[in-house]
Formats: structure tokens, C-alpha cells, sequence
């Protein structure tokens, strides 16, 4: 539990310097690299190599780097966590369900992290829409958090019935839907 709590603090970190870098970034940038990552972490699940025997979780500067690195990938293109974390841990030897798990507990309190920063970054911004904290929507905001509270608990039971592989194919699926959007939408 103390690594999940560390890794969370470290993917806070990033995700707070990110929302501050976010507004200089173009977005067509941010969607296109973002992509390009997404792709990366799918194939890696999909093609499911496993891991050298002796690989474990980097040691603590190891796993700072990762986390932050993590955590500002994650805040530049509003995305959770879990895209690149599920797939660093089970790089790393860590059970599935375990990798989900972790992302899961860690996505909390970044989601919370990444929308303050963009409320805060977007404070100033002119031509938002109606209803609109900084660069968060809130109507989006709570249909969103409303339908991930309603659901979650089915995926979560979901994720410890499926086997592995299966698990894997269908969190690969999703990661290249999502990937391939953000590239169509911004080539």
C-alpha cells in the first residue's frame, strides 16, 4: 500500500506541473503525441511479453521518474492514469489485476489533482462555454462522474471474473478506440 501511496504522490506532482504547462501547448499536439503513447501501450498489452523473470518496480528514484513522467503525460492530455500505468506495472512483472487495481487507486486523486490545475489554468480564458469552471465543463464534469460511479463497481467485478488474456484484449481494444479518435479528430 505505501507504493501506491508514493506513486500517487508522484503522478500528483506531474499532473499539477502539466495543468500549468497545458495552456502552452497546442492541442493538436497534445492529442497527436497522446495518440502516439496510447498506441505504444496498447501493442505492449496486446502483444503480452512477458516480463524477465527478475523484473520487479524500479527501486524509489526509479519509480519517481516513471510516476512524474507519468503523472505529466496524464495532465497534459486530461487522461487517466491507468493508460500508462497498467501498462509500466505488468512491464514490470505485476499481476493484471493488480496493475488495474493500483491505476485505479492512483486515478482518484489524480482526476482530483488534474481538475483543479485546469480549473485554476483556465481561470482567465475567454470564449469558454457557458457553465464552464477554467477549462472544465461542468456539465460533462458530473454527467461523467455520475456515470463512472453508477458503473464501476460492474467493471471491477467484470475485471476479476474475465481471465487474463481477455482482460488484456479488451483494455488493448479500448486503448487503440481512444487512440485512434484522438487521431482522427486531429490529423
Amino acid at each position: 500500500m505505501e507504493g501506491c501511496r508514493a506513486n500517487g504522490a508522484r503522478h500528483l506532482l506531474g499532473t499539477l506541473l502539466s495543468t500549468v504547462a497545458a495552456g502552452w501547448i497546442s492541442q493538436r499536439a497534445l492529442a497527436l503525441s497522446f495518440a502516439a503513447i496510447v498506441y505504444s501501450g496498447a501493442t505492449q498489452i496486446l502483444l503480452g511479453r512477458r516480463p524477465v523473470a527478475s523484473r520487479t518496480l524500479p527501486g524509489p528514484f526509479g519509480l519517481l521518474l516513471v510516476s512524474t513522467a507519468i503523472g505529466i503525460v496524464c495532465g497534459l492530455v486530461s487522461a487517466g492514469g491507468a493508460f500508462l500505468t497498467v501498462p509500466f506495472m505488468l512491464l514490470c512483472g505485476v499481476a493484471m489485476h493488480t496493475a488495474i487495481g493500483t491505476a485505479a487507486a492512483i486515478g482518484i486523486p489524480v482526476a482530483v489533482v488534474g481538475t483543479l490545475g485546469y480549473i485554476t489554468s483556465g481561470l482567465q480564458a475567454t470564449h469558454l462555454p457557458n457553465y464552464s469552471m477554467g477549462f472544465v465543463y461542468l456539465p460533462a464534469l458530473l454527467a461523467l462522474v455520475l456515470g463512472s460511479i453508477a458503473t464501476a463497481p460492474f467493471g471491477a467485478r467484470a475485471a476479476h471474473k474475465l481471465p487474463v488474456p481477455i482482460l488484456r484484449r479488451i483494455f488493448a481494444g479500448l486503448l487503440y478506440v481512444l487512440a485512434t479518435k484522438m487521431l482522427v479528430t486531429y490529423w
